[in-house]
């Protein structure tokens, strides 16, 4: 009897370890399903990528001898020159093959902060230029669901070139953090303009809102959703000109038609908090009462504007009932936006501001109730038009068959759309130097971690990725012009040492480091890949 009961008790011990041990199989092998994934589409970017560039390497040469056969160049320097392009080539190769980290920059000002990380204003020590550095954490995208934005943020500002959007240089990683190196608009973003102007006059806002119009259209074609269009995504550049920013929430989407919403549904408070609620981070508030004029809910909304955009909340004051309701929705969520923008532009706050995010939530759901022009506004009857039409139901609103029908609206009339970026803008901001930042609000200093290891983020074939760096491979990019720069700096250093010769580039100009392309297909779109294991 005492045998059989030892044996049935071995015989438990044998399967509680079978047990954890099948567990523990289960964990390394979704571990291991994880990292296959990850070195598969490492593997199929980066040959892509090599096949791509010694595609555009032929090309150069191609373009390079049509022209010296076309030249009244000797036969010896032409040979010169042909290995001059090679030498330029290899050099070309080696500055790709650089690991970009944050030791390559001096960290200056900090001109923006969110609930995912900061932005800061750079200088690159290579060639002096100026960039905003836009830095995330890991940890708080995975713990937070945000690395599909992330990653849609970064193709989308490496895919889609357009002199509408700001440009991106580098994207790399380090240990802890993602880093997005872009182009530094020193204009400030349309939420200051508004606060210092309140109102805006109808020319001023016909100008901002058909740039936006040109932005937004140029994302739209790459079958992206913004889905954050507000004036602090609104950036200016030194001239004025308005460039559409932060894709952190934008979306690829496919362009089927997408079902259709009731907003006669009822939606509980948690509903609305869970539709609005991008972060997790929402915090609810008391409800507030109803304005007693226009006037006074102006002056409300001056008040807290700037508190709202910066808290971890945000402002649902620009997003489409659609999005609110949870039901589907597709880019006509953005043309919603853009009219509560041009509401603001020309009313001096946001259509349906409340006191409380639940409320305006609600108003914005129930828009038939709550969508009124004040009686003392003043704005044309086309302005109003147009507005009324882009703050509705999706089936209903304009811009649902494209940015065309939104262009050829009245309120329009005149405007060149091809001619937009070349005239003088209808504002130009206040700015002294390349490092002016009177436009931006100013931030402390905070040291909350450690600092991060100041180096690139490589990691040998053999090493095997945690699930958080996992997450993010494929996510180093260098933009061609950027890598163009850095030779262009080394070269003149080399040329000024030199004895003056022949040279490839007033013959084949920038088609000798780059193949001819269309005036549709500016050189900024190129992505350059790199042998770092976490890069395509």
């Amino acid at each position: 009897m005492e045998r059989e009961m030892k044996d049935a008790g071995d015989e438990r011990e044998n399967g509680g370890e079978g047990a954890e041990e099948e567990d523990e199989e289960k964990t390394v092998s979704s571990l291991t399903m994880v990292r296959v994934a990850a070195a598969k589409q490492f593997i199929e970017s980066h040959y892509k990528a090599q096949k791509k560039n010694i595609q555009e390497r032929m090309e150069r040469r191609c373009v390079l001898e049509k022209k010296l056969a076309d030249s009244q160049v000797s036969q010896e320097e032409q040979m010169k020159i042909m290995k001059d392009l090679e030498q330029k080539e290899t050099e070309y190769m080696r500055l790709r093959r650089h690991k970009i980290c944050v030791d390559d920059f001096d960290l200056l000002t900090i001109i923006g902060r969110g609930a995912f990380g900061e932005v800061r204003l750079c200088r690159e020590k290579s060639t002096g230029n100026i960039y905003a550095m836009k830095k995330l954490k890991k940890s708080e995208m995975l713990s937070r669901g945000q690395v599909e934005h992330v990653r849609a943020e970064r193709n989308l500002l490496a895919e889609v070139a357009s002199h509408c959007i700001v440009k991106l240089y580098y994207s790399f990683q380090d240990a802890d953090y993602l880093y997005l190196i872009m182009e530094y608009l020193p204009g400030g973003d349309m939420m200051t303009l508004l606060t210092r102007e309140e109102i805006l006059t109808e020319n001023v806002a016909r100008f901002y809102i058909a740039q936006s119009v040109l932005a937004i259209e140029s994302i739209h074609k790459h079958n992206y959703i913004h889905r954050d269009i507000k004036p602090d995504n609104l950036l200016l550049d030194k001239n004025g000109h308005l460039k559409l920013s932060d894709f952190g929430l934008c979306k690829p989407i496919d362009c089927r038609i997408l079902s259709t919403l009731n907003e006669n549904e009822p939606m509980t408070d948690e509903e609305l908090k869970e539709s609005m609620d991008i972060d997790g981070t929402f915090l609810d508030k008391v409800n507030g009462g109803r304005w007693k004029s226009s006037q006074e809910q102006l002056q409300h909304w001056q008040i807290n504007r700037r508190q709202l955009a910066f808290s971890t909340v945000g402002t649902p004051d620009y997003i489409a009932p659609e999005v609110l309701l949870k039901k589907g929705y597709g880019m006509e969520c953005d043309w919603f936006s853009l009219g509560a923008i041009m509401y603001e532009m020309l009313i001096g706050y946001a259509p349906f501001y409340s006191h409380d995010p639940i409320t305006t939530c609600r108003k914005i759901v129930h828009w038939r109730n709550h969508l009124k022009f004040p009686e003392d506004a003043r704005i044309s009857p086309e302005a109003k038009d147009l507005i009324s039409r882009l703050l509705c139901d999706v089936e209903h609103r304009i811009g649902s068959r494209g940015a065309d029908q939104i262009k050829a609206h009245p309120w329009f009339k005149g405007v060149e759309w091809d001619k937009l970026y070349e005239m003088d803008a209808a504002f130009k901001p206040e700015v002294t130097s390349e490092l002016d930042t009177r436009n931006f609000e100013t931030f402390d200093e905070l040291q909350l971690d450690p600092p991060p290891a100041r180096t690139g983020f490589v990691l040998s074939r053999k090493t095997l990725l945690s699930p958080k760096d996992l997450s993010f491979v494929g996510y180093t990019y260098k933009n061609f012009e950027a890598v163009k720069a850095v030779h262009q700096s080394k070269d003149l250093k080399k040329r000024s040492a030199s004895p003056k010769r022949h040279s490839i580039d007033p013959i084949a100009g920038d088609s000798a480091m780059e193949s001819r392309r269309s005036s549709e297909e500016p050189t900024d779109t190129k992505t350059i890949s790199s042998s770092d294991p976490m890069s395509p």
